[in-house]
């Protein structure tokens, strides 16, 4: 088995030293009651207080097999047949994505929860802001389930809901006085999926709106109709990839940070002159992603293809062939011929998988340090058998629910998000 085509537990426990952490060889469980993010998390990234959620898999299921953990899960399905829906994000490890009903990325996902609206349960194998975001667009009599409470997300966690306030407040201020043609706002807020859904909230009360990687540019599009600028958070990366994409000048699209004086700049002209506005978050995994690594590519295999994800730092996105969300690399792929080669610079549970679907390629991952989405990767076989087991006895376990009023604004900035589709 080639490194390209093994699973990510096999290339950690076959080649500690060339994974981000070798912590993750062991159960997720262990981390589970640890502040932070747990192995593989990058060490610049900035962890709020509080933001542990706690989670714990009994004991009894942590000394399971495999193969009972997947007996358990099988016969869990076929129990529950459809009073049951698993979704599954494309960076879920294999021995858990093979059970999903639906695999996709978070806009796909969202979409694809409204397609069972008989079924009970939702089971979300993903991160917290998606089962957040299923809960909101579901039934109110459905259920929606996280397997492990403590899968969070590091990025969505860098935009908290008192610093995204401060900020609007300052820019509301210094924004005031600006004469605007009559139904335009001085400014839209954008937020990424990858927030909580107290943000989407945010965006709902204040004319905003919520995207995806998929379709960041037609939700942009979206917001300078109706705005003459956009704050846009947490992700810096896809901010400023996608406006650059769309022509916006770089001078033009200025960070700010909530926590320094002037949000960042001595000259409030700067915020003024702000076409977008871009919040200082990223993703932990593809801020790995370097220039270097796509050169030592090109060296390596003359004529190979490059894709990488929009989170990606800038000059990363410009090195490439081309870049895109989890689906259009996946699309990429599917579009290549047989022999060729293509480095792709995303999550390696994905890479992994295509290429194992595409053996007749050479499929492998633009960073050669393994290193898979730290909190996706919490979401392992034994949760997913423990919260089955439970619904089957009648008990719902870990379930995600947003309050009310939280939910009530979020859906209306979700409901924007569905509207703009992916071109």
């Amino acid at each position: 088995m080639t490194a390209s085509t093994a699973s990510v537990d096999e290339q950690i426990v076959a080649a500690p030293s060339a994974s981000c952490d070798v912590e993750l060889a062991k159960g997720p469980w262990i981390f589970d009651l640890v502040p932070g993010y747990g192995p593989g998390c990058s060490e610049d990234d900035v962890i709020p207080e509080p933001v542990t959620r706690p989670g714990q898999l009994p004991v009894a299921y942590q000394r399971m097999s495999d193969d009972e953990l997947h007996a358990r899960i099988r016969a869990a399905k076929q129990t529950l047949g459809d009073k049951l829906v698993i979704l599954g994000h494309y960076y879920q490890r294999d021995e858990v994505v093979q059970y999903a009903d639906f695999v996709g990325d978070s806009f796909q996902l969202a979409n694809a929860a409204l397609t069972k609206p008989e079924a009970e349960t939702i089971v979300f194998c993903g991160v917290h802001f998606m089962a957040e975001t299923a809960d909101i667009l579901a039934r109110p009599e459905q259920h929606v389930i996280l397997p492990n409470l403590a899968a969070g997300c590091s990025m969505a966690d860098m935009a908290d809901e008192d610093s995204v306030e401060a900020a609007w407040k300052h820019l509301m201020d210094l924004y005031a006085d600006e004469e605007l043609p009559e139904g335009v706002q001085s400014v839209i807020p954008v937020t990424y999926m990858n927030s909580s859904a107290a943000l989407k909230a945010f965006c709902g009360r204040n004319g905003g709106i919520v995207c995806t990687s998929s379709n960041a540019n037609v939700v942009l599009e979206w917001a300078f109709e109706r705005g003459k600028r956009v704050l846009f958070f947490p992700d810096q990366h896809l901010g400023r990839n996608t406006a650059k994409a769309m022509g916006v000048p770089l001078e033009q699209i200025p960070m700010v940070n909530a926590r320094k004086p002037g949000l960042g700049h001595d000259d409030p002209q700067v915020l003024r002159d702000a076409k977008v506005l871009l919040w200082p978050g990223f993703c932990s995994v593809h801020k790995r992603f370097t220039v270097a690594q796509i050169e030592r590519a090109r060296a390596e295999y003359p004529g190979v293809k490059v894709i990488v994800h929009p989170e990606s730092p800038m000059p990363v996105v410009d090195a490439a062939d081309a870049s895109g969300s989890t689906e259009k690399i996946r699309t990429f792929v599917e579009a290549s011929q047989p022999g060729d080669v293509i480095a792709i610079g995303t999550e390696i549970n994905m890479v992994n998988r295509l290429a194992a679907q595409h053996p007749d390629r050479t499929i492998f991952c633009l960073d050669p340090v393994i290193c898979p989405c730290s909190t996706m990767y919490r979401i392992h076989p034994g949760y997913l058998a423990w919260v089955l087991d439970g619904l089957v006895e009648g008990e719902v376990r870990n379930e995600i629910v947003v309050p009310d009023d939280v939910a009530r604004d979020a859906k209306i900035a979700l409901e924007r998000m569905l509207q703009a589709v992916p071109r």
